[in-house]
């Protein structure tokens, strides 16, 4: 083992994911080549490394690190360049000559210590100096603790949340239990907390990490299933096939958990059901406030109400069938009312019917849980329809809600569309925005994919049988000609779609393998498709969208896109672009945001409207790339604008391809689909039916029409462990008692 000091001339390559690095180096008079798991280094820099020469089969001698600590320049040239390089905001290399030749050797003694001297420098003020002290602070700081988060094995893009989690204190925090950043830090595993336990000796049985191996087991749950709770059997079997420790101490612990109140445990028909507190907490306040919306809003007198809706039809040229009209009148009946159906079964109709007849008798607001969803709403209805955290005014600064029991929304009714996406947490929050009094209108269609957030809420409003609801099946005459509808309803009931009938929009088209079913994908969408609908270049990756059932593989989302990518936007002299991690992103790319980000700013085109917050399946497109200042602008929705710094390119991916369950809420005028396998646990009727139900105009299957069969039959639907239903016939009961 060695240890050397050298200068870094060049960061040659880095991998963002892993933290491997290569690096092109000074030591000394010789030029030599540094590689390994390395925090993010930068030209100009002195750095000591611990680790041995090796000779590379291709590029010769290098020294492999497996230490690292960064050493604050001593000279001027090396103080000069390390201001310059270090991504110190304010600071390029004019900047760094000029503090340099002012301070000399103390430079960076003034820049910790007395930062306001920055000031003695012709061209920076107040403003200018404390912008440049915070960015100095914060990069000495970040660098401290990826150092040492690093020694650990924490990748670096993680390092970087818990640092900047903890600033000052991520040491002390990180020592002190470091299973604190499973509940923390979102991306904080209970194996990653767990290897760093192990590496500074805690114990196997310490109650810290017994404690955290339950909740994190709860909290996966959660995120990974979409369950509010799980049987304490499960639970306990879970965590122990974690753990790999007694089972009694994990039962203690579970114990212990429910005495302090941070696990809620409820008697179920075969196991008790154990919660994290915030779940259980959340479908009793659901399951209340929806019982109180009922009350509150008792039948009444409609008069005219029948004249209104023959002239509705009139005007539309259409008659209701008899379950539609009974709809209409009861909706106005009610506090809280569900509409369900599939494509083709006239439900925007009757919500366009509902929307008039409500509007006679007070205010009407429309909601949806994704812009694009919201989007969809507006064009069928003719009214603004906002996204539900716009509607609850959401405040990156507060982390919540202004909308809420104190500051309720002023109207008679909310209509909820695509409420099958809608979580047990986003419907806490409207519920508790929605004065008793108001009408409450949910509309879904209950055999879509759930939410991607815990809860099964459309799912048990209906099971539960408390709550007023209409399912519309029957296909309209308007609709049966669309072999995309009919298919969809086939597929629904178990049958085979109906394929490659000369004339209709929905087509199938046959491959013997993975690649050429993504080669297929790729033509239909780059040349073919485009052709046969007419469409400019341009126009190609607005109104066609790949979906795929599966993330990984050839005929996976990731490698889909990429082929995508490189044929619709590939690389060119006029395309700057930056990346994160494996992913290129270019100028004019297709993007998706792929997690909540509540702080993240924007700005509404054309009015300058400016506000917070950009949401898990938001779509965009790249429109400017400055590599100087590392920043992306997306446009979503072609009207909130946003600019993501480097770190925050980790929440953003492709979208040329998107999942199946990320297209939920979507209409899209053309949707091509690879089905050519995967796991079955993925490819079931529910995800080929959203699939289909994204599409506007036109279907194309691409691969084997067993895999077609295989997911028309493969009803299984995963239970999700939710009490929902349960709670609102509890709690209807007590009501009418």
């Amino acid at each position: 083992m060695e240890t050397i000091e050298v200068m870094i001339s060049n960061v040659t390559f880095r991998n963002e994911e892993n933290g491997y690095t290569v690096l092109s180096c000074h030591l000394g008079r010789r030029d030599i080549t540094a590689v390994g798991i390395l925090p993010d280094f930068h030209r100009g820099e002195q750095i000591r490394l611990t680790g041995d020469w090796v000779e590379h089969p291709q590029y010769g001698m290098q020294f492999k690190a497996t230490g690292f600590e960064l050493v604050m320049p001593t000279t001027l040239l090396g103080i000069e360049r390390f201001l310059a390089s270090a991504g110190i905001k304010g600071v390029k290399e004019s900047m760094a000559h000029s503090i340099v030749h002012r301070f000399g050797e103390e430079t960076l003694t003034i820049l910790s210590e007395h930062p306001e001297r920055l000031m003695e420098i012709p061209g920076i003020g107040r403003k200018k100096y404390r912008e440049i002290a915070a960015s100095f602070h914060d990069k000495l700081q970040l660098r401290d603790a990826m150092i040492f988060l690093q020694s650990y094995g924490i990748p670096p893009k993680l390092a970087v949340k818990i640092s900047r989690m903890y600033g000052d204190t991520t040491e002390t925090v990180v020592r002190s239990n470091p299973y604190r950043l499973c509940e923390d830090i979102e991306g904080v595993g209970f194996l990653t907390a767990d290897r760093i336990g192990a590496a500074m000796g805690i114990a196997p049985e310490s109650e810290f990490r017994l404690r955290s191996a339950v909740k994190y087991v709860l909290q996966d749950a959660a995120a990974a299933s979409g369950h509010c709770y799980l049987p304490r059997t499960a639970l306990e079997e879970k965590t122990g096939a974690l753990l790999h420790v007694d089972a009694e101490l994990i039962r203690t612990q579970i114990a212990a958990l429910l005495l302090e109140h941070e696990l809620v445990s409820e008697a179920g028909e075969e196991d008790d059901r154990v919660y994290l507190r915030a779940y259980a907490r959340a479908e009793k306040e659901v399951a209340q406030r929806l019982m109180e919306l009922m009350a509150a809003l008792p039948a009444a007198q409609h008069p005219g109400l029948s004249g209104r809706i023959d002239r509705f039809e009139k005007r539309k040229g259409i008659t209701f069938s008899p379950l539609q009209r009974e709809a209409i009148v009861r909706a106005m009946d009610t506090g809280v009312f569900v509409v369900t159906g599939g494509p083709g079964t006239g439900k925007t109709t009757l919500i366009q019917c509902m929307i008039e007849q409500m509007e006679s008798e007070g205010s009407v607001l429309l909601c949806a849980p994704t812009g694009r969803a919201a989007k969809r709403m507006a064009e069928a209805t003719g009214m603004e329809s906002k996204t539900i955290h716009r509607l609850l005014e959401y405040s990156g600064e507060t982390s919540g809600f202004s909308r809420d029991e104190d500051n309720p929304l002023e109207t008679s009714c909310v209509i909820v569309d695509e409420v099958s996406m809608v979580d047990l947490m986003l419907m806490r929050s409207l519920l508790r925005a929605i004065e008793p009094g108001t009408r409450l209108v949910l509309v879904g269609d209950s055999d879509q994919l759930p939410s991607v957030g815990a809860g099964n809420v459309l799912g048990d409003i209906l099971q539960s049988g408390v709550i007023p609801a209409v399912c519309l099946h029957d296909i309209f005459r308007q609709s049966e000609t669309s072999r995309i509808v009919v298919n969809a309803h086939r597929i629904n009931e178990g049958e085979m779609p109906l394929l490659n009938e000369k004339g209709t929009d929905f087509f199938f088209e046959r491959t013997d393998t993975a690649v050429s079913t993504a080669e297929t994908v790729v033509r239909l969408v780059t040349q073919r498709l485009p052709g046969f609908l007419k469409m400019r270049p341009e126009e190609r990756v607005r109104r066609i969208q790949v979906l795929a059932p599966t993330r990984k593989g050839e005929c996976g989302v990731d490698v889909i896109n990429l082929r995508l990518q490189q044929a619709l936007n590939p690389p060119a002299p006029d395309k700057p672009a930056l990346t994160w991690g494996e992913t290129v992103f270019r100028l004019g790319d297709k993007v998706m945001q792929t997690h909540n980000d509540y702080s993240i700013e924007w700005e509404r085109l054309p009015d300058g409207e400016q506000g917070t917050g950009v949401f898990n399946g938001d779509v965009g497109f790249v429109t400017d790339v400055d590599q100087e200042e590392s920043t992306l602008t997306v446009l979503f929705d072609e009207e909130r604008e946003v600019v993501y710094t480097t770190q925050q390119l980790e929440n953003l991916e492709l979208a040329y391809c998107l999942s199946v369950h990320k297209s939920q809420g979507s209409e899209f005028p053309v949707v091509v689909m690879p089905v050519f396998g995967g796991p079955q646990i993925l490819l079931t009727r529910n995800l080929f039916y959203t699939a289909l139900t994204r599409a506007k105009s036109l279907v194309v299957l691409v691969g084997r029409e067993e895999t077609v069969r295989m997911m028309v039959q493969n009803n299984q639907i995963l239970k999700r462990w939710t009490a929902l239903d349960e709670r609102l016939r509890r709690t209807a009961e007590m009501m009418a008692l």
